[in-house]
């Protein structure tokens, strides 16, 4: 059976193109401010990551380590990701959320999931929470009908991959390259090649992050891949006042 979230990227896939997933963090550079930016990136994109500011990012790159930070100097409570959700949805977008496992284990992770569902989410991408240490989260996934996204990257063996799709739901979260995020301008080589193996080891849909940053990196990334992950470049779009005018370009780029 299909999953909601899974649906996301099947409904473009039936209109011949790929799905286009925005990353932007609650909270930034306010709560309220965040909410008017995240209903607007839901008329262009077909999911929203609503991000988690958080102290000690393992994975972000400085513009997102940024945002974060001005988030958190500004007042932001992991509470208010619920109401940044319920924005996107209101504004009829789709959400997941996107956070380290440490502000869902403090919020208490049961809780943290029905809360998400109600507010309209449709799942998590949590990067430092492995699928054999998931067991907690995956039953309160499945209790409220979300689904936990996982992460692959060009160097997981042929066993990790195994276990990692065997675990996820939803769709799988190509990592480009190894390393931080970040606008890059290129897309990693390699991204191609980890698409095709993820394709091996499963039918739910992969989608390509980490580098993003224009409608041409767009446009080929949905050559191969069933959904364009872009988060820094939109960042920077909102902090330069030109967020629509980006999620426009990206939209584009997906359909070319």
């Amino acid at each position: 059976m299909t999953s909601r979230l899974s649906k996301v990227f099947t409904d473009a896939r039936a209109e011949g193109r790929a799905a286009l997933v925005a990353y932007f963090p609650a909270g930034y550079p306010t709560v309220a401010k965040s909410k008017e930016l995240v209903a607007e990136l839901a008329q262009h994109a077909d999911l929203i990551e609503v991000g988690i500011p958080f102290t000690d990012p393992m994975m972000d790159g400085p513009t997102i380590q940024a945002a974060a930070n001005e988030a958190l100097d500004n007042g932001f409570r992991v509470k208010d990701t619920l109401d940044v959700v319920r924005a996107v949805t209101e504004a009829g977008g789709q959400a997941v959320i996107m956070s380290y496992w440490n502000p869902v284990l403090q919020y208490g992770p049961e809780k943290f999931a029905a809360d998400l569902a109600a507010a309209g989410g449709l799942g998590s991408i949590i990067p430092d929470l492995l699928p054999e240490e998931a067991g907690r989260w995956a039953e309160a996934c499945k209790t409220n009908d979300l689904s936990p996204v996982y992460l692959v990257a060009p160097s997981t063996t042929p066993e990790r991959m195994a276990l990692t799709v065997d675990a996820g739901d939803g769709f799988i979260y190509a990592a480009s390259h190894m390393g931080v995020t970040g606008a890059q301008d290129e897309v990693s080589s390699s991204a191609e090649e980890l698409v095709a193996r993820v394709r091996e080891a499963t039918d739910l849909p992969v989608a390509v992050g980490l580098g993003v940053k224009t409608g041409k990196h767009a446009a080929n990334i949905a050559s191969y891949a069933d959904g364009v992950i872009v988060g820094s470049a939109l960042i920077q779009a909102a902090a330069d006042g030109n967020l629509g005018e980006l999620a426009a370009e990206l939209a584009r780029g997906v359909r070319a």
